[in-house]
């Protein structure tokens, strides 16, 4: 089969590899019909994350049919259609149990496996271990495109931006950084109780793209002298908004977001972060603020997928570009460079 295979910090390949096996009972082999490519892929390519080694085929997002089962997989079957998970789970280790399976101890304590210590899901083929636990059957009237966005980048923004952030019933809650996961985040927060979502970015077309997935407000840091003055002159009081997800990862932006909540907030950090941070405790240690970070568990799959039956929320959004998996170089390009293309996330299919 062919594949995306890195090859060390900004070196990829879509090249011929090995199909790949049953190893264990549990497994099962999907035969990827839609992928996508995610920031995190980004981050890999810079040599951000160095567990990745030469070798690994990347991606951990895609929908896909079972082609092969192992004998202990008995939930699952041969032709069912699924969404692959991004975060593998046993189901049965302590942190399984407490719902925190991206901390799954029989996957080596982490969940996040796939084009990370596992062969990735930007392939024709990919081997799910826990198949029973990792696949989700996708219903008829849930499109692919639909589908793939609840692998990860849904029910990240919904997990570690709306629940961590303890969106409430009337929130002022402001996303600091509208890329796909910040307006993941944006998707599910009126859902939540939010009163007022307010996008934070200084890109046009994705402050305008927000608007569209549910904010009630933006802010252009291009066009504010003092974003969080901005922000708080937004709030229903003057003190701060109730909530800050920060979904960048950047110094600047988590700055932005501790100094824009009112005592009592709560910032949810979603953010991959390449670089150190400082919090000034001297400052907050009297505020009585939460923050909270976190690597998404995906317990929320199940859920996000009835509101895309009831149409309360619409993850097509999310599409901009589309390409056959043949082209995903090509896709890559687009994404690696999606200020200049006005890109949210391009779609691979079979």
């Amino acid at each position: 089969m062919k594949a995306v295979v890195y090859h060390g910090p900004g070196q990829k390949a879509w090249e011929e590899v090995p199909d790949p096996t049953i190893i264990d009972p549990t497994d099962a082999i999907v035969k990827v019909e839609t992928t996508t490519i995610c920031g995190t892929d980004l981050h890999i390519l810079k040599g951000d994350v160095p567990a990745v080694t030469d070798g690994r085929i990347l991606g951990h997002e895609g929908v896909g049919v079972v082609t092969e089962v192992g004998t202990g997989v008995t939930d699952i079957e041969v032709g069912d259609r699924v969404i692959i998970s991004c975060v593998t789970k046993c189901g049965t280790c302590s942190y399984c149990l407490a719902n925190m399976p991206s901390h799954c101890k029989t996957v080596g304590g982490i969940g996040w496996i796939f084009g990370h210590l596992i062969d990735g899901t930007q392939a024709e083929y990919v081997r799910v271990p826990f198949a029973d636990n990792g696949l989700i059957r996708l219903p008829e009237g849930v499109s692919d495109e639909q589908g793939v966005m609840l692998s990860d980048i849904l029910p990240t923004g919904y997990e570690i931006g709306v629940q961590y952030g303890d969106v409430s019933e009337g929130d002022v809650v402001a996303v600091i950084g509208v890329g796909p996961v910040g307006l993941a985040a944006i998707m599910t927060a009126g859902n939540a109780g939010a009163s007022k979502v307010i996008a934070v970015d200084g890109n046009a077309f994705r402050l305008t793209q927000a608007l569209d997935f549910g904010a009630t407000d933006t802010i252009n840091i291009k066009e504010v002298d003092d974003v969080v003055a901005a922000l708080k002159a937004m709030s229903d009081d003057g003190l701060g908004v109730d909530v800050a997800i920060e979904a960048v990862g950047v110094p600047a932006t988590w700055d932005t977001a501790l100094a824009a909540i009112r005592p009592g907030g709560n910032v949810a950090n979603v953010g991959v972060h390449g670089s150190a941070v400082e919090f000034p405790i001297q400052e907050q240690w009297i505020n009585n603020i939460t923050i909270t970070t976190g690597l998404v568990n995906a317990v929320t799959t199940e859920e996000l997928l009835a509101d895309i039956e009831s149409g309360a929320i619409a993850p097509e959004k999310f599409t901009t570009h589309r390409f056959a998996l043949d082209n995903i170089m090509e896709a890559y390009d687009v994404y690696e460079n999606a200020v200049d293309h006005d890109a949210l996330k391009v779609v691979l299919t079979a």
